[in-house]
């Protein structure tokens, strides 16, 4: 009775990660009122995210952060980090905007650390600096200046071996692509690695 009890509750947790969790390096602390937000590098893609999907309510972005109230500025870090896991725990994948501009802060290394650590999403990694799959990968593999981006976000390094990653240019076609790949959405991930476009 215990187990099935369990298993009832797994099932119906796992039903409700629908949304795409989206992790991106703000200076701290981090303001959404504030308009140096909204001026961030990786903040503005996110942003270009949440404008695709107003203009086109079948591109299959779903949004995490609007799934939960938000944080009052003078929120605290214990108030912002269990708001972050709430929202974490509604996904079904970490999308990861990585540029030259991102540091890990605190918040991003929480996002990173709870959410492929603990909870095992997947990651969809889009370099908002390239926009062409050959930017990304060549018949070698991934590029040695896509691997040294990994440096800037040393628990995404550290973790990212354990579960499915695909490493996507900022190009609407192949965001779009990732975002609908059943291997990046923890209720149907099966393959653990590394992934790109391959070029044709």
């Amino acid at each position: 009775m215990i187990l099935y009890i369990y298993k009832f509750i797994e099932e119906e947790k796992m039903q409700n990660k629908t949304g795409n969790y989206s992790a991106f390096y703000v200076k701290e602390p981090f303001k959404e009122t504030n308009l140096g937000a909204h001026l961030s590098y990786d903040f503005c893609y996110y942003n270009m995210l949440r404008m695709w999907k107003g203009q086109d309510s079948s591109f299959p972005f779903v949004d995490s952060h609007g799934k939960t109230y938000s944080v009052r500025d003078d929120s605290t870090w214990e108030t912002l980090k269990s708001r972050l896991r709430e929202r974490l725990n509604l996904s079904k994948n970490i999308i990861l905007f990585l540029s030259n501009y991102t540091i890990e802060s605190t918040a991003l290394k929480e996002e990173l650390e709870y959410g492929i650590n603990y909870l095992e999403l997947p990651v969809i990694v889009i370099y908002p600096e390239y926009s062409e799959k050959s930017d990304i990968a060549d018949s070698s593999g991934i590029k040695k200046n896509i691997k040294n981006l990994w440096d800037k976000v040393p628990t995404f390094k550290k973790y990212k071996g354990s579960i499915p990653v695909i490493h996507v240019p900022l190009r609407k076609s192949l965001i779009e692509s990732a975002l609908l790949n059943n291997n990046f959405k923890i209720n149907s991930k099966n393959k653990v690695g590394d992934f790109y476009f391959q070029l044709i």
